[in-house]
């Protein structure tokens, strides 16, 4: 239903998650919400759901409703609130929905790897939504590519979401709550899965539940989402965390259970670092409240004799709190942030690009002027970001910069769902903490130690996913040429579905593009 003609890659600036490209922050996982409730508008619910989680991502967005008979399926590029408006809502009728904010951590941004992702089965029909990245990707293809389920007539998509609705879809003398149970095991990485048929909710998480999913009871219904704060804006009243291995079933007949594997718990940390958002419930703890004890951490372990504390908005609030209060210097706003220039529907001059972070943030003078600074940020990747904040900050006159940073060093990428630097490009990886603090010119630098982070959630070191500090990665990891966004994108894993090449495949889809014929493809 999102016309694929649509497609966007970044040439109307639409995509832009950043004004400079090589100056990227951490990017998002993605958020995902279903919800099963005859009698409420769920196409507006999931609307709010998604738009709730649109911190996860900012990519693409997408809805998938049914009504008992079929499901409908409207996606595209850009924000929530850009891609659906009050009559494509109204046209999504029905009592069953699942959404999507996504930024692509395997797969090209196009609209063909937007989700929610459809595939016909023998009796109807499946569209899913997936927070995390796999790492038997290329495996499952395969799987895939010997099935005789492969339909020429699909547009082939390059992410590992695609794949898996594939190989649920095929399940011939089976329930999709059957074939899911065989599948599941068979599938690694890092997974918060909610996907529906024309009857049923779904929804699974890996069973080292690396990316979260909760959920939650509304008086005619249930709902399931990446974080509670997405149920608050729903009305939903918060069950429970689903559990790592678990899948649970929501129809006519009430809501089940199944274990498909045992619990091997390893929640993301930086989930409580950055990707979160403060609001939210996670593992018992307010987000808010654990990023202000990590800045009472820094505070003590990294004092500063300074005048002022002031946060790099917004994911650096909480912490610089923290940092005051324990520290009993005065908190200050001293930057003021531009929430929507990270999306701009007008592609940015070199001239103004020149301009950097400014765009982004803009320092208040009379605040900071003649003052001694700490400077509250949640975490340091390449450094660009840091230097010219700096830069920014001492031409407004501040008289000393100290750098307080609400995580360990970067030094390793994620393979579960964030889209970090490459490890060359990660700062920390190269240099230590007084290069680094030479690099972006700050008075002093310090980072919180791993430890004290890891207090300051209150779960158990050994349940956390650290790798991205520590380089420990829990899930094994396939050979890293292999597992990158790209890895259905290179030439060496060139499928065949029935003698159709997935190039042959995208040459049908842009066609059909062209042809404005985007809707049967999401169309059962």
């Amino acid at each position: 239903m999102g016309q694929a003609s649509n497609v966007r890659k970044g040439g109307d600036g639409r995509l832009s998650a950043a004004i400079d490209p090589q100056d990227q922050g951490p990017q998002d996982a993605c958020g995902v919400f279903g919800v099963w409730a005859p009698g409420e508008d769920v196409s507006k619910l999931t609307y709010f759901g998604i738009y709730a989680l649109q911190h996860r991502g900012q990519e693409s967005a997408g809805i998938a409703v049914s009504n008992g008979k079929q499901i409908l399926v409207y996606k595209d590029m850009g924000l929530v609130s850009q891609v659906f408006d009050d009559a494509t809502l109204e046209s999504l009728k029905g009592h069953l929905a699942v959404g999507h904010a996504r930024y692509s951590t395997t797969g090209a941004s196009t609209w063909h790897n937007a989700q929610p992702t459809f595939h016909p089965t023998a009796h109807g029909s499946l569209a899913l939504a997936h927070n995390g990245n796999l790492t038997n990707t290329a495996d499952l293809a395969e799987m895939l590519a010997n099935t005789d389920d492969a339909d020429p007539r699909m547009p082939v998509s390059t992410n590992d979401t695609s794949v898996v609705t594939a190989l649920l879809a095929h399940h011939p003398g089976m329930t999709v709550e059957e074939r899911a149970l065989e599948l599941l095991p068979q599938v690694k990485g890092a997974f918060s899965f909610v996907w529906m048929d024309e009857h049923t909710l779904y929804a699974a998480r890996d069973p080292q539940g690396i990316r979260p999913l909760v959920l939650g009871r509304l008086e005619r219904g249930w709902v399931v989402a990446s974080e509670t704060a997405a149920l608050d804006i729903v009305g939903a009243s918060f069950i429970r965390e689903i559990e790592p291995g678990e899948m649970i079933a929501v129809d006519a007949d009430g809501l089940r259970t199944s274990r498909f594997a045992e619990a091997a718990p390893k929640h993301c940390l930086f989930e409580f670092v950055y990707l979160a958002r403060p609001d939210t419930l996670m593992n018992d703890q307010r987000v808010h409240s654990v990023r202000v004890e990590i800045g009472r951490r820094l505070a003590r372990e990294f004092p500063a004799d300074a005048d002022l504390v002031i946060p790099v908005p917004e994911s650096g609030t909480p912490s610089a709190i923290g940092y005051a209060e324990e520290s009993g210097i005065p908190y200050g706003v001293g930057l003021v942030k531009n929430s929507y220039v990270g999306r701009t529907f007008i592609q940015p001059s070199q001239t103004i690009r020149q301009l950097g972070i400014r765009l982004k943030l803009n320092p208040l003078r009379d605040v900071i002027e003649g003052k001694r600074l700490v400077v509250v940020d949640d975490s340091i990747v390449r450094g660009n970001t840091q230097r010219a904040l700096i830069r920014m900050l001492r031409e407004a006159g501040a008289r000393e910069v100290h750098v307080r940073i609400s995580s360990p060093p970067v030094k390793w990428p994620c393979f579960y769902g964030i889209d970090f630097a490459t490890r060359a490009e990660l700062i920390a990886n190269g240099l230590n903490n007084d290069e680094i603090m030479r690099s972006i010119d700050a008075d002093s630098l310090a980072y919180i130690d791993l430890e004290d982070l890891v207090d300051a959630t209150t779960v158990p070191k050994q349940n956390l996913c650290r790798a991205c500090f520590d380089g420990e990665y829990p899930i094994p990891l396939p050979d890293p040429v292999l597992g990158g966004k790209g890895v259905l994108e290179q030439e060496q894993l060139s499928l065949t579905f029935n003698g159709t090449t997935t190039g042959d495949v995208d040459g049908l889809a842009a066609s059909l593009a062209g042809a404005g014929a985007s809707d049967a493809l999401e169309r059962p």
